[in-house]
């Protein structure tokens, strides 16, 4: 089923629940008719697998899929083998920490940037340690169950574009894009208008990665602010000036029928904008 939550909880936990408490949040969430979350390890691993195993199993009393963002600065097209090292070891931590959380199964990533290689070289590089990675962690038994997200990006230096991120998942099958619309519209300079602009994208995916995979898609969703460099600052949906509309995708995912995971990453009121999403969505059956 597609499920709607929120990255973190922003200005509405602090509000009802004061100081930040991990085991409060899953309450939390179900109590404002969500049923996903994406807790943020952007700046490194800073939790104990025993916290993770106690706040997974709140998560799975209240029906609550976790996911988790792994730290910003994994980058698979840096050319130091140490820095490749360190990004397929901030993956390993990061499936360690979905199996300690249980009820969790998505892990979203950065791909990598560009540096001063050419856009060539450095999806090449990619793809190379991709595979390798990939490979390895098959062969180890570590990817059952679990999907790997690469996200699409809000930069241009940044590795993921939404084609860019589809065609990384071919090479594996436990691969699956995370698309951030909010990115992908800054990116392009406000080219997300209407459904057929997202049916653009989703076409695209289905056909490079078949409809049963694209059902466990993961999206996150903001309106964002851009430049003449893609992505400035994440909006929430007062916001009438930068886009992209949820509308238009609330009505393809439910056209299509996709399972996926929407995630809302809005400035401050991400819990707010997700229930927004979801009733619009809820009221489409």
């Amino acid at each position: 089923m597609i499920r709607f939550g929120s990255s973190g909880c922003g200005d509405a936990f602090c509000e009802e629940c004061g100081k930040a408490n991990l085991l409060k949040v899953p309450t939390f969430i179900a109590s404002k008719g969500l049923n996903a979350y994406e807790y943020s390890f952007g700046r490194g691993y800073r939790m104990s697998s025993e916290l993770a195993e106690t706040a997974g199993q709140k998560f799975k009393e209240n029906d609550i899929k976790v996911s988790i963002h792994a730290p910003y600065y994994i980058n698979f097209a840096n050319p130091e083998e140490d820095m490749y090292a360190k990004s397929e070891g901030y993956l390993r931590t990061g499936i360690k920490m979905l199996r300690a959380f249980g009820y969790a199964d998505h892990l979203v990533f950065h791909s990598g940037s560009q540096g001063k290689a050419t856009r060539e070289e450095a999806i090449g590089l990619i793809t190379k340690r991709f595979q390798k990675t990939f490979d390895t962690f098959e062969e180890e038994k570590l990817l059952a169950g679990l999907w790997l997200c690469p996200e699409a990006m809000g930069k241009p230096m940044q590795i993921g574009t939404y084609k860019e991120v589809v065609d990384l998942c071919t090479i594996n099958s436990h691969l699956v894009p995370t698309f951030d619309f909010g990115h992908i519209n800054a990116l392009t300079q406000g080219s997300l208008k209407t459904k057929e602009d997202y049916k653009m994208i989703f076409d695209y995916a289905i056909e490079k990665l078949g409809k049963e995979r694209i059902n466990n898609l993961h999206i996150h969703f903001s309106k964002i602010q851009y430049g003449e460099k893609g992505e400035i600052r994440h909006l929430n949906f007062e916001d009438e000036i930068y886009g992209p509309n949820f509308e238009p995708l609330m009505e393809l995912l439910h056209d299509y029928d996709i399972s996926a995971r929407v995630i809302s990453e809005s400035a401050g009121q991400q819990v707010r904008d997700a229930l927004i999403m979801k009733k619009y969505y809820e009221k489409l059956n």
